[in-house]
């Protein structure tokens, strides 16, 4: 009984290990992907204020098609009057 519990302790110590492990990789991409976002933001930013009209229809373009995406989920794909 005393074997198995050491068994066990083991097996908890390594899975505790491997999930610090995989914690820390995690942190470590996140932190990545954070800087990854705000350089594209700031690109983004530069570009809406050099170009406002350029801006402007890009985000009227993607609302248009947003809108139109979300038309059609809503409404199933099918049209009225239409079996």
């Amino acid at each position: 009984m005393a074997q198995l519990k050491d068994n066990m302790e083991d097996v908890k110590a390594k899975v505790e290990k491997e999930l610090d492990k995989s914690k820390k990789l995690v942190e470590k991409e996140a932190l990545k992907m954070k800087k990854s976002v705000e350089g594209v933001a700031k690109k983004a930013e530069d570009f809406m204020k050099k170009n406002p009209e350029k801006a402007a229809a890009i985000a009227a373009g993607v609302g248009a098609a947003l809108g139109a995406a979300a038309a059609l989920l809503l409404s199933g794909g099918k049209k009225k009057g239409k079996k």
